[in-house]
């Protein structure tokens, strides 16, 4: 048993293995926060301006969430590895 108060009676923890080598993604997290925020900009822009089809903004709010969910995949997929 250590002398730390906060640990209490926890199994000792496992050493958690080294992150494997990048193999070339590491840019792919970068691009999906700029296409987010470009989406989100222009679904604003559409929703704001009259005269435009709805479909635009619609088309872009989508984008907008595509993107968000690849961020939210991406990094799941990153913690397992």
């Amino acid at each position: 048993m250590t002398d730390d108060p906060y640990r209490g009676f926890a199994a000792p923890r496992e050493p958690r293995p080294d992150r494997p080598a990048e193999d070339g993604t590491g840019f792919v997290r970068p691009v999906l926060w700029l296409l987010l925020v470009v989406f989100a900009v222009a679904n604003m822009v559409t929703s704001s301006v009259g005269g435009l089809n709805v479909f635009i903004g619609i088309g872009f709010g989508l984008a907008t969430l595509a993107c968000g969910i690849a961020l939210v995949v991406h990094h799941r997929g990153q913690r397992r590895s």
